[in-house]
């Protein structure tokens, strides 16, 4: 049975007792294997997977290259988070001191469930785990360096947070991804709405690249990326998915001065503020 097809199923992951365990979600209680329940209130989330590599398209929607006045791709780019980015639902989402633009993307995250190389497009979906919601966070202050490979804007600590949980059964193809922001949808697009679909996605990387279990792809963003501030909740949902929750919180800037500072340019704010953005006078 391929990951499109019914019935639906969701696995979540938590710290209880000191100990990650899997859980499946029944209401407003988790179900843990022995049978006993936890509150999902109360539940310490990790992240639904542990991956040996966090691959990301660049622009992938529509809507987000209209924004950008991007030409059209005849083939995608992508590009790495390191596995420390991995965060979970309700993780805290860290902006350095002296950084302003820290940006949410919300995304469909596609974890894989088997070894995958040199597979067809048609037969993708049946090598997955399933999908979760994801949220490609970046610190758009570092936009000036790094040369397109965005390793210090994307891939700083926890800023992949995934989950709450991987579902399978839920045709993702139908699906309406939707980002909120203090409680007002910022972000909205059907998954159609891909540039490259999914198993398009899977497909090419996998031509030469290895996808083994528990990789995560994120799938690109909507329009309408834009900076998040200290205590601001953010959340991600994606129909038949769930709503992935986290909160934004500030640690002090590093304590050693090397290397690239942020900065506040028009190349910055052009990417961080999207079509909000109005090009400064020249100095």
């Amino acid at each position: 049975m391929s990951v499109l097809e019914g019935p639906r199923e969701e696995w979540r992951r938590i710290l209880h007792e000191g100990q990650p365990k899997w859980v499946k979600p029944d209401r407003d209680r988790l179900i843990l294997g022995d049978g006993r329940e936890v509150a999902e209130a109360e539940a310490t989330y990790l992240p639904p997977c542990e991956p040996s590599k966090i691959l990301c398209i660049h622009l992938n929607y529509e809507s987000r290259r209209v924004e950008f006045r991007a030409p059209q791709q005849e083939t995608p780019t992508y590009f790495q988070k390191p596995i420390t980015a991995l965060n979970s639902h309700r993780g805290s989402l860290i902006r350095p001191s002296g950084t302003k633009y820290l940006n949410y993307e919300g995304e469909v995250a596609v974890i894989i469930g088997k070894p995958m190389r040199n597979v067809a497009r048609e037969d993708t979906w049946n090598y997955l785990a399933g999908f979760a919601p994801g949220n490609d966070v970046g610190n758009q202050d570092f936009r000036d360096t790094d040369a397109g490979s965005m390793l210090r804007v994307k891939g700083m600590d926890g800023f992949c947070p995934i989950g709450p949980g991987i579902v399978s059964g839920v045709d993702i193809r139908k699906a309406t991804l939707r980002t909120y922001l203090n409680g007002k949808v910022v972000q909205e697009g059907a998954i159609s709405e891909m540039i490259f679909p999914i198993d398009y996605i899977l497909a090419d990387l996998c031509r030469f690249i290895t996808l083994l279990p528990g990789d995560v792809i994120m799938s690109g963003t909507p329009k309408n990326s834009r900076p998040m501030n200290v205590g601001d909740l953010v959340e991600v949902e994606v129909t038949g998915l769930g709503r992935l929750s986290n909160r934004v919180a500030e640690a002090p800037a590093p304590q050693h001065k090397v290397g690239h500072q942020p900065t506040d340019t028009d190349a910055v704010r052009r990417v961080a503020l999207g079509s909000d953005w109005v090009r400064s006078e020249p100095r």
